[in-house]
């Protein structure tokens, strides 16, 4: 589905990443860890066609794509969920989730794509009329989520999803992301909840200061030492 091969990336004349390579197979969840600052957005960036590598090689579905606008790496099916949400604070939740339907290939499936949505967060349904900025921190972040399904994607990029939320709804945010994985949709999200994304995943990678240092099963990798020590204080 996706492979990154060995990708250098700068900000200015500031390197962030330095040789790193991951990848993500069909129906996979993967996720990448670490502490803030790590490079993983950077990551994230660079796959979503928003920052450009200077070196190395990132396919998806055997195509290349780097180099390619965003909006095109968009419209071979891939979907990507920033941290920071970028919703239209003063636009109505349904509006905010359509806005995600805009490619030929979404519009295609589009009530179809809303039925998965509202039945993920049901929610969002109840509140479609409201506009988006009277959402709790937690809603607004399931409106994220939902408007990037909007696009029908194969593969869907998460950036930090669970940044800044209560435990409970970190959970329901993690349990609508396994049912997407169920359904056949590759995940690929960057988490600092070291403990929820590696009881989720398949496989996981860890970063430290822009490169990988650890990868394996999400389960080898909650019994390893480091990740232990480094991450959830143990």
């Amino acid at each position: 589905m996706l492979e990154v091969k060995k990708i250098n990336v700068f900000r200015g004349r500031l390197q962030t990443l330095w040789d790193v390579s991951i990848e993500v197979k069909k129906g996979e969840m993967v996720t990448i860890i670490g502490a803030n600052g790590a490079g993983k957005t950077t990551l994230l960036s660079t796959i979503a066609g928003l920052l450009q590598p200077s070196s190395g090689t990132i396919l998806f579905q055997g195509r290349e794509i780097n180099g390619l606008p965003p909006h095109h790496i968009l419209g071979l099916g891939t979907s990507y969920v920033p941290e920071d949400r970028k919703l239209f604070p003063r636009m109505k939740v349904r509006e905010n989730i359509n806005l995600g339907a805009y490619s030929s290939r979404a519009r295609a499936r589009k009530r179809e794509a809303l039925e998965l949505v509202y039945q993920l967060f049901p929610v969002l349904k109840e509140r479609e009329n409201q506009l988006a900025m009277t959402l709790s921190g937690g809603e607004q972040r399931m409106l994220a989520v939902a408007r990037g399904l909007m696009s029908n994607p194969d593969l869907l990029i998460l950036d930090e999803p669970s940044l800044g939320l209560a435990p409970k709804l970190i959970m329901e945010i993690f349990e609508a992301v396994e049912k997407l994985r169920n359904r056949g949709i590759s995940i690929l999200l960057a988490e600092q909840n070291i403990y929820s994304a590696l009881k989720f995943a398949d496989r996981g990678y860890v970063m430290e200061t822009g490169k990988v240092t650890l990868k394996g099963k999400s389960s080898e990798l909650l019994e390893n030492k480091h990740v232990k020590k480094a991450f959830l204080g143990l």
